[in-house]
């Protein structure tokens, strides 16, 4: 392991954990990172989806206490169960989606083009999201409806596509389904752990025997990275929402995607 590839090791965990949680795509800045800094071999296109288990554990580290006692509530509690079954409902179009356009998704969506397209398209339409006057009835993620998951999942294969975010596609959809700001944040974590869970399982069975130990050693390094600053997100975005919205995410994202666009036309 050299001194660049555990620096870009580190970069990109940090990326990724600290963009993972907000509606700003995560896939789409590590595949706009890799494509100006002459990374986007197949190797780093997965080393991208396994590290994504280190943000995966901080938001778990982050809900444990609370998912165990949903958990522990299923026998007795139909909210309970009706909550866990949401949470299935929502993660299963995303599933089949990705299980079935993965090559697709890998070979032709992976487009830097096309993520600074999204990123800035996604922009604008959270920024209009967060302003509209909408009726906020839902103020509680765990309490949705059970249409409202599998309306919120059908949002969320938007995201399939880099750059739209997926949780960025899981908050609109909450919010146009009648969730208040906080809530539709927070079911986007929910629904994260077995839709982030599931992409690293089903891209490590299809890609560990390609893995050397190096490999593995720099993905540690990453899902490190990604962890700590998984962790310093997860801790702090609700209240920020709660407060002050979504508009800076939306500007951020157009200012990435603007830059992107400009960084191809003078580099390609």
């Amino acid at each position: 392991m050299t001194g660049n590839e555990l620096f870009q090791a580190v970069t990109l965990g940090i990326l990724e954990g600290g963009t993972e949680f907000l509606p700003v795509s995560s896939t789409g800045h590590l595949l706009l990172l890799q494509h100006f800094f002459g990374l986007e071999s197949e190797a780093n296109k997965t080393f991208a989806i396994l590290i994504q288990f280190g943000a995966i554990l901080a938001l778990l580290s982050v809900y444990f206490t609370r998912l165990w006692k949903i958990a522990a509530a299923v026998p007795s509690d139909p909210d309970a169960r009706r909550f866990v079954v949401g949470v299935v409902l929502a993660f299963l179009p995303a599933a089949v989606v990705g299980v079935f356009l993965r090559g697709f998704i890998k070979d032709v969506l992976f487009n830097p083009f096309l993520v600074c397209c999204t990123l800035i398209a996604g922009g604008l339409v959270l920024m209009v999201i967060d302003e509209l006057k909408l009726e906020r009835t839902q103020h509680e993620a765990t309490r949705f409806p059970l249409v409202m998951y599998v309306a919120i999942g059908l949002f969320q294969c938007l995201a399939m596509v880099p750059g739209v975010s997926r949780s960025g596609a899981t908050i609109v959809g909450a919010m146009l389904m009648g969730a208040d700001k906080r809530a539709a944040a927070e079911f986007s974590f929910f629904l994260a752990m077995p839709t982030m869970a599931g992409a690293f399982t089903y891209e490590l069975a299809k890609s560990y025997k390609t893995l050397s130990f190096e490999d593995g050693a720099l993905i540690a390094v990453g899902f490190a990275a990604a962890f700590v600053s998984g962790l310093i997100v997860v801790k702090g975005l609700l209240d920020y929402v709660s407060r002050h919205g979504f508009s800076l995410f939306a500007w951020w994202r157009i200012a990435v995607g603007a830059a992107g666009l400009a960084g191809l036309l003078v580099f390609g």
